[in-house]
């Protein structure tokens, strides 16, 4: 695999955004996952 010299600055470029992307996902899927249940607990939904 001969690749040139931007094809890695491309893929580590693209691969900092999927990561940030990821990141930021499960962020945020964590905090629902903390927040909802409390909410239901505290009687939010009814």
């Amino acid at each position: 695999m001969n690749q040139s010299p931007q094809n890695p600055n491309k893929f580590q470029s693209w691969l900092k955004k999927l990561g940030l992307a990821g990141f930021l996902f499960f962020l945020i899927k964590g905090l629902l996952w903390l927040i909802i249940p409390y909410l239901i607990a505290k009687g939010f939904f009814k």
